[in-house]
């Protein structure tokens, strides 16, 4: 039988394309530790679980296409507090961040357009251009240089005829790059002269580390046209099976295309959405909380990688992902071995090969991704396993 080509050129997702070996070496008794998926430990606000307990409606309807008015409100009154004035016509609520990537590029894209990408990026970013039928075209760059991406010859190399829009994480993921107030204007000016969309995927805003307040793509002005922003409830209030997020756009025509998705799939979740709106009811110390807990972990993984010679990394500044070129010959080699020849004491590792976080063949075959969600006793005995397992593969394959 005959299936869709677009389908065809799209990849497993990195993160989880081991999960078989990791539940067969978990079987043969072997403790893993898990970095190679973004999902949070800490505890969610009571307020979502408090809003489901509450949810007292005889009928679990229909939510309205755009959103929930109560979740609309919510997001509204979030930007308004960081200076970012957006109205309730101007936010389309999705089934996570990753449908709010579909909608707006499902709305911007034709067979053979291009999107302009910072390489690595989220590898879904790919499969989602993909199915689009257009194509990324990639702005590489490296962790000796910090994974700096908002520099205009760079950019302005990368348009042609064929470009609709340049997108990136903020702060990155993989990379944990943060862009300056500088950079980011920068990036908008260039579309802007280009008449480019411009999509911000700021899903990981409250995780800057350097004390200075992550600055969002609405808050610039003159650029109302191009700007397109993707915002998520998963990691801010570490509640990814929420599955609540949502496109902003004061772009109206954009706004009007993208509806046509929503009502097409008719609504979010009705009782998720409700249950998210409670989230932003948490005040600073929660973020203030978080933001300490990650910092500190990122800094047990820094110091750890430290210890591991030959070792390529850039300390992320935000997010919370560090990407890292190791001294072997390839990182999904590393990860079958330590999953299915090795461990230490019964103990081994998962992380994420990064191959697939490029659009740029061959390239970050020795590099991975870790995320740095679990507690730091546990991110130092990781790296640990990442050492001595290094050592083991690079014997093995002399």
């Amino acid at each position: 039988m005959k299936f869709s080509g677009k389908i065809e050129k799209c990849g497993l997702s990195p993160m989880r394309k081991f999960a078989p070996y990791a539940n067969e070496a978990a079987k043969q008794g072997k403790n893993l530790y898990h970095l190679n998926i973004g999902q949070p430990d800490i505890a969610t606000p009571k307020a979502y679980f408090e809003a489901v307990k509450d949810f007292s409606q005889p009928v679990l309807a229909y939510a309205p296409s755009d959103g929930v008015p109560v979740m609309i409100d919510a997001i509204v009154d979030y930007y308004g507090k960081i200076g970012a004035p957006i109205t309730n016509k101007q936010v389309l609520i999705s089934t996570g961040g990753s449908e709010a990537l579909q909608m707006a590029l499902s709305s911007i894209l034709d067979e053979g357009d291009e999107i302009i990408i910072p390489e690595p990026f989220y590898p879904n970013y790919s499969t989602f251009v993909t199915l689009t039928g257009a194509t990324v075209r990639p702005i590489t760059t490296k962790p000796e240089e910090g994974y700096k991406f908002a520099i205009r010859e760079r950019v302005e190399a990368c348009i042609n005829e064929h470009t609709r829009a340049i997108m990136f994480t903020n702060p990155g993921n993989p990379t944990g790059t943060v862009l300056t107030a500088e950079e980011l204007k920068l990036m908008a000016d260039i579309a802007k002269e280009h008449d480019l969309f411009i999509i911000g995927d700021e899903v990981y805003r409250e995780f800057v580390y350097g004390g200075e307040p992550l600055m969002s793509l609405l808050q610039l002005e003159g650029y109302d046209d191009n700007v397109v922003v993707i915002d998520s409830v998963s990691k801010r209030f570490s509640a990814c099976g929420a599955r609540i997020g949502c496109m902003i756009t004061r772009n109206k025509e954009l706004y009007n295309h993208a509806m046509k998705w929503c009502q097409g799939r008719l609504c979010a979740s009705t009782i998720d959405q409700i249950a998210s709106a409670a989230l932003y009811s948490v005040g600073p110390e929660y973020f203030d909380a978080v933001r300490k807990e990650y910092k500190e972990r990122k800094d047990t993984l820094v110091e750890g990688l430290k210890q591991i010679p030959g070792v390529v990394y850039s300390e992320p500044k935000g997010a919370f992902y560090v990407m890292a070129a190791l001294p072997v010959d390839d990182a999904e080699k590393l990860q079958l071995f330590m999953l299915q020849e090795w461990d230490d004491n019964g103990d081994t590792l998962m992380f994420t090969p990064a191959e697939s976080f490029y659009k740029t063949p061959h390239t970050g075959v020795n590099e991975i991704r870790m995320a740095y969600v679990i507690n730091k006793d546990d991110i130092k005995r990781s790296m640990e396993l990442l050492k001595k397992g290094i050592e083991a593969y690079n014997a093995k394959n002399k």
